[in-house]
């Protein structure tokens, strides 16, 4: 494969110069803004009185506060995908929330007079959907795809004087989505302003085409705008490394639109997940001495290859990635883009052990792409869910012809420098697979790829595999990506031309947080009168697997290159096996659940994945009343070979894993047939060599007694938007969970920050996230406490009729 060149990430940021001494300025317009639901006939116009419209910041979700319910956007389909014979109604396949409908947002914009050659630029993030912008009452632009980011000049539509109104109008179909696409400007809007000569949005390239110990090519590509009749410019540009070094510059003369530079940078830091290393180009458009605009990109220096009968490797080393698949919404925060959020993900995926992320099954927001290089994740940047066969009424199909090479192009441009970003994916189970014009579309979209970005190679998910063959789609692809299809891939590497195959969808296990059901069995659409899912972890859909399946595949075979589970994180829509059974509206997928809380299918993959900590978990609960005297089996996962249970003391057997055939007992510990005794259970897990690496001890609960507050950081920034997630567990007496506890918990904040969300991960609970309440699930749930913008003390309560308070003391400082 000729894909082994690394690259760098482009952020597009406001230079650190003081201001006289650059042109260049960028603004997030995040506040002032106004919004109404419903359409506006005269919501484009600068005079119209927007009084009474609700006052609102950006990133916003208009249809997260609800109300659930399950007429909102149900939709009477076939799932085909999913191996359905005929259509029934989805109730909450897109969550059940109200985002269909017209939205509009209005601002003024305070823009100084702009001189000869200055140009104001807006870019959007991403806007849901169908955005039409408008300045002082004219229409500027029109983006339809509302996951993509754009950008307008809107410098011919300002006035020459006087106050500038932007209005924005969007709308979104129904029948559009096959999960909770969120509603309205849900990621950021910035605002540059440049005088003179500049560089535009996305507007380098950087590419290091030769890598070794002793040093690394890096490339710069830089596009410069300048008002007609412009001279004597040139390109200043120094390479800082990590620790602000400079470590290489260059000074070229401007001669044309693109400038190139080539730098050499001796004993590089490679980026991996390991060692997630940035440089930095920091640019200078002079003429004579006078800035004319300053440009920073970002970028790490990285190399990579598929191979035939290898797989992956990353900077020489093989390896696979341990990936999830997730979808963009935060949970009960909605889809409003927050970066404390997403570190939030992150850093619970990077314990589990996960290296990289599949943005399923759209671009995703310009925030996690730069975490992901921060904090070592390699990614899969996924474009589309339709092609030109449509899978919902009024998917993507209906502007493919018109959009699809904007959309990828913008895509690219937007990401092909982030170190994190290996492949592209032009599509998700496209139903084109099942037809002969299926590899000629392959072909047209790679090519857009490859023109703007031919050091990366590009994938799609399939699922048709007889047609993937039958009409050469898997061969057209650079990177053949099969969902859920591990029993088939001996007969897959067999027929492909590449020799290498990478599952990009697995699992689908489902499973509630601390739910169990009895007999433990293996199931397929598996459904229970609670509309729960077992967290045996033995449970899946009828085309997917439970993981130890995917586990073994990906282990004996080293021409695949690794997976990407269905999903991270539970998420909003998509409530399989329950989609015809209303309350269901959010996934059971997740290995954490809609609340970013672990369930035992996390240790799993833990034991599996991250094999630098000791992991040693047992389930389930040990409070069953009324199930005394009978079986109910005991689970281990660890990443250690063997372990040893104690029920009460006494010993129930020490079992190991083996290299058979049943993949459960690869992966997982096994005591079936346990009998229950309330009191206590205890596994000790011992390594390879026989040394103990941990136990865990799990006791039956007594009466809920208190409420235990923890969180995942309590030092918080003063800056309005960072969180604390915060965990509440109904206990005993004793400190040990109540895992059948409904108690409704209240929460109350004071000091420098504020309730922002509570979530509890049940699939079936329609309280609103927004209210600083809930009832306990499985004894726990979790409350979201957002920073204010000054520093001090913020106190956290909860509080819950018949049990003890729960507090907890956070800071938030500059």
């Amino acid at each position: 494969m000729p894909f082994a060149k690394p690259l760098a990430a482009a952020l597009l940021l406001a230079a650190s110069l003081p201001a006289a001494a650059q042109s260049r300025q960028e603004t997030l317009l995040t506040t002032n803004w106004k919004f109404t639901k419903g359409e506006q006939p005269n919501g484009a116009k600068p005079d119209l009185n927007d009084a009474k419209w609700q006052t609102v910041r950006i990133p916003h979700d208009w249809a997260i506060t609800g109300p659930f319910d399950g007429q909102n956007d149900a939709q009477v389909v076939k799932i085909e995908q999913n191996g359905e014979n005929k259509a029934t109604l989805k109730s909450g396949r897109t969550g059940g929330l109200p985002f269909v409908g017209v939205g509009w947002y209005r601002r003024a914009l305070a823009i100084p007079k702009l001189g000869k050659g200055s140009q104001a630029v807006l870019l959007f993030d991403g806007a849901m959907s169908n955005a039409r912008v408008y300045i002082n009452g004219k229409e500027a632009m029109f983006w339809p795809y509302g996951y993509n980011s754009f950008s307008v000049d809107i410098t011919p539509y300002l006035r020459t004087s006087g106050p500038n109104t932007l209005a924005v109008r969007l709308e979104n179909q129904p029948e559009a989505s096959r999960w909770y696409p969120g509603a309205g400007l849900y990621r950021n809007v910035h605002l540059i302003m440049t005088q003179g000569a500049h560089v535009p949005v996305w507007g380098t390239y950087v590419t290091t085409p030769t890598i070794t110990a002793e040093a690394a090519t890096v490339k710069l590509r830089t596009k410069v705008e300048a008002p007609a009749g412009t001279t004597g410019l040139k390109l200043q540009t120094e390479l800082h490394d990590a620790a602000g070094r400079v470590v290489a510059t260059a000074t070229t003369p401007v001669s044309g639109a693109e400038v190139e530079q080539t730098f050499e940078v001796k004993a590089p830091k490679l980026w991996s997940p390991e060692t997630p290393v940035l440089y930095r180009a920091e640019s200078k458009l002079l003429a004579g001495a006078a800035v004319q605009d300053t440009y920073k990109t970002p970028f790490g220096i990285r190399s990579f290859k598929f191979e035939k009968d290898k797989g992956f490797s990353l900077n020489g080393q093989p390896r696979k990635f341990k990936g999830v698949c997730n979808h963009h919404d935060l949970g009960p925060l909605g889809t409003a883009v927050n970066t404390a959020a997403l570190r939030h993900q992150l850093t619970l995926l990077k314990d589990m052990g996960c290296d990289a992320i599949r943005t399923s099954h759209n671009m995703p927001a310009p925030e996690l792409m730069t975490l992901c290089d921060e904090l070592g994740f390699m990614v899969m940047v996924e474009s589309f869910d339709e092609w030109k066969a449509p899978k919902v009424k009024n998917g993507y199909s209906q502007y493919f012809d018109q959009w699809v090479e904007k959309d990828l192009t913008n895509m690219v441009h937007r990401d092909r420098n982030h170190p994190s970003a290996i492949m592209w994916s032009i599509g998700n189970e496209v139903p084109d697979q099942s037809t002969p014009e299926g590899p000629v579309l392959v072909k047209k979209l790679q090519d857009i790829v490859h023109r703007e970005d031919p050091t990366r190679p590009v994938t799609a998910g399939m699922d048709r595999f007889e047609d993937d063959f039958k009409y050469g789609f898997a061969a057209a692809l650079d990177i053949p990506g099969f969902n859920y299809k591990p029993a088939r891939y001996p007969e897959a590497i067999a027929k492909l031309p590449q020799g290498f195959l990478l599952g990009t969808e697995t699992a689908s296990t489902v499973s509630s947080r601390g739910v169990y059901k009895f007999p433990v069995v293996l199931a397929k659409d598996k459904q229970y009168p609670d509309n729960q899912s077992s967290s045996y972890d033995l449970e899946a859909c009828r085309w997917s697997q439970i993981p130890d399946i995917e586990f073994t595949a990906q282990d004996d075979y080293p021409y695949v290159a690794g997976e990407f589970v269905w999903t991270g994180f539970d998420y909003l829509g998509e409530p399989t096996p329950y989609d015809e059974k209303w309350p269901s509206h959010s996934s059971y997928f997740g290995i954490l659940d809609l609340a970013s809380q672990p369930k035992d299918r996390y240790y799993l993959y833990r034991a599996k994945w991250n094999p630098t900590q000791a992991t040693v978990h047992l389930l389930p609960h040990w409070t069953w009343p009324g199930r005394e005297g009978q079986v109910t089996p005991v689970f281990c996962y660890t990443n250690g070979t063997s372990a040893e249970l104690f029920v009460n003391g006494k010993s129930q057997g020490r079992q190991t894993k083996t290299t058979t055939a049943d993949p459960q007992t690869r992966y997982r510990l096994e005591w079936r047939d346990v009998v229950y005794q309330p009191g206590t259970i205890k596994v000790v897990a011992y390594d390879a060599q026989g040394k103990e690496i941990g136990t865990e001890e799990v006791r039956t609960a007594g009466a809920p007694h208190h409420i235990k507050l923890t969180t995942d950081h309590t030092k918080l920034a003063a800056d309005g938007e960072d969180l604390a997630y915060i965990t509440a567990r109904v206990e005993d007496a004793r400190g040990n969970l109540c895992p059948e506890a409904t108690q409704q918990l209240h929460f109350t904040v004071g000091g420098a920050g504020r309730f922002r969300a509570i979530g509890n991960g049940d699939a079936t609970c329609l309280e609103p996230f927004q209210l600083p309440q809930m009832h306990a699930f499985r004894g726990q749930l979790v409350a979201i406490v957002q920073a204010g913008e000054a520093p001090g003390a913020v106190q956290v309560k909860a509080t819950a009729a018949g049990l003890k308070d729960g507090t907890l003391q956070l800071t938030s400082a500059k």
